[in-house]
């Protein structure tokens, strides 16, 4: 089990990576946000296994409410920022499935 400091600065770590992932979107580097993401969920994976229910302390519990609340403004601009792009995406991925679908069903009958 971790202690209230390896738990703090896994935290912080956490806020770090999601501070560079925020980055990453802002310039559409979205290969640079993946592996960010994968190093993040390793970490957020290690606070799942690793963290003690006991309650900090009240300096340590608002330096970690104080990340926290960092983290999620993070994820809420990256969410803000992906969103379009997925969607965009997603239309695109249709997209091409229909032509696909067009192509084959009326470029065969035609015999070009």
């Amino acid at each position: 089990m971790m202690n209230s400091e390896q738990i703090i600065s896994l935290y912080e770590a956490v806020s770090d990576l999601t501070g560079q992932m925020l980055v990453a979107a802002r310039s559409r580097d979205w290969e640079n946000l993946a592996e960010l993401e994968s190093h993040c969920a390793s970490h957020v994976q290690t606070l799942k296994d690793g963290e003690q229910p006991a309650a900090l302390s009240g300096d340590k519990r608002a330096r970690k409410v104080q990340i926290i609340h960092q983290i999620l403004a993070h994820d809420r601009e990256i969410r803000d920022l992906t969103e379009p792009w997925m969607a965009q995406l997603s239309a695109l991925i249709n997209s091409t499935g229909q032509e696909r679908k067009l192509s084959s069903a009326y470029g065969a009958s035609h015999g070009g």
